[in-house]
């Protein structure tokens, strides 16, 4: 009978104690961090924010970290004075043409064509109609406008703007410029292209230097 009432105080005394137990706050916590965040949770509460909502807007005026501002909006006359005043800041380079046309052949070509020329696949297969040439009498193309097309889109492009970063739009624009270059003719010279054109110029010079000499 005693042992009876023993195991009847034990069931008790457990059930009490279960009872008690929350597992949101539990009452000892030996190695707290081993299973709980540090950080706050993604759209959690937090009693410290307003609301407690973890979720809350910048600060205004912050600036994410590797972002550059850009001041032109997006309007026609944003579009115009980009066209006027915003120039490339990254030399013409073989390196950056090529980033460019990489870029370009992800995100622009299957509209604008391999050679800018406004035949790309989804013109051939008529999805998308009316893409001009960049090398069409009348267009104005320069690199600012260029750029600003790839910040906000124009017409039926959209921005990608969150597909590239400043430094790839402006290797993009380098080769759009390219190709408006080659196809009136007259292609991008390089610090490259024009060592070797002087080397070539030389060489010619040279040779025909000593072919006076001969004839001399």
């Amino acid at each position: 009978m005693k042992s009876l009432l023993n195991i009847g105080i034990g069931i008790i005394t457990s059930v009490m104690l279960v009872s008690c137990f929350d597992s949101a706050k539990p009452n000892y916590q030996y190695m707290p961090n081993m299973y709980e965040p540090i950080g706050y949770e993604t759209y959690g509460e937090s009693e410290i924010f307003p609301n407690e909502q973890v979720a809350m807007l910048p600060a205004e005026g912050s600036v994410p970290r590797g972002y550059m501002p850009y001041d032109y909006p997006d309007t026609t006359e944003g579009l115009n004075l980009a066209k006027e005043e915003l120039t490339n800041p990254i030399p013409v380079t073989e390196e950056n043409l090529a980033k460019g046309k990489e870029l370009y052949d992800i995100y622009c070509g299957v509209c604008h064509g391999d050679k800018g020329d406004g035949q790309g696949i989804l013109m051939q297969r008529e999805k998308i109609l009316g893409i001009p040439s960049y090398a069409d009498p009348g267009r104005v193309i320069t690199p600012g406008g260029t750029y600003h097309v790839q910040m906000y889109g124009l017409n039926s492009m959209g921005s990608y703007a969150s597909q590239t970063n400043e430094l790839e739009r402006w290797q993009i624009t380098h080769h759009v410029m390219n190709l408006k270059a080659a196809l009136e003719g007259t292609p991008l010279a390089t610090p490259e292209t024009e060592a070797s054109m002087a080397t070539a110029e030389g060489d010619t010079e040279t040779a025909g230097e000593e072919g006076t000499e001969e004839n001399n």
